[in-house]
């Protein structure tokens, strides 16, 4: 395999982790705020906005934990296979779940997007759990499953908050 292609496959998963903190920030900025409920008065933004900071700060520190963990010679690096199941559900999962969300939420009818947004939930789910299962299950030590637990339950956590904001 070519030195530059497994070098930007090494940090793919990376870059995508940040993706959803850069793209939610640009849907505030250009949003109409006042369709998202945004106030001049604290606490500015609607509770589930906060709870997504909160969750998603912590899930991106899970990820980032767990991307540098993996890089530090003295503990156990990924195989390919590994790397790339990651990347699929960061990508193939994650970023159109993003993308349908944030649809859904800028549509004046955003129950139109409700089946598209749970079948992309379901197979994000699968691929989250095969990284999981197939890689993770037996190997990890309690540091590796923490980092895991903080980037999947946060994620988990701030998809709810704005799956609640938009749907109920």
């Amino acid at each position: 395999m070519n030195l530059s292609v497994k070098a930007s496959r090494n940090y793919l998963a990376l870059v995508l982790l940040f993706i959803p903190a850069l793209a939610f920030a640009g849907l505030l900025v250009t949003t109409d705020w006042a369709r998202l409920g945004v106030s001049a008065r604290f606490p500015f933004l609607p509770w589930q906005f906060w709870l997504m900071a909160v969750a998603g700060s912590l899930a991106t520190y899970g990820g980032v934990a767990d991307w540098r963990y993996h890089r530090n010679p003295l503990n156990m690096q990924l195989s390919s296979r590994e790397r790339d199941a990651e990347a699929f559900a960061l990508g193939a999962g994650g970023l159109p779940m993003f993308g349908l969300m944030w649809l859904a939420m800028t549509s004046p009818q955003p129950t139109r997007w409700l089946v598209p947004i749970v079948v992309v939930l379901l197979y994000t789910v699968v691929a989250i759990c095969y990284d999981e299962f197939v890689f993770h299950r037996k190997r990890c030590g309690p540091v590796e499953t923490r980092y895991h637990r903080l980037l999947v339950f946060g994620n988990g956590v701030a998809w709810l908050a704005w799956f609640e904001f938009i749907f109920c």
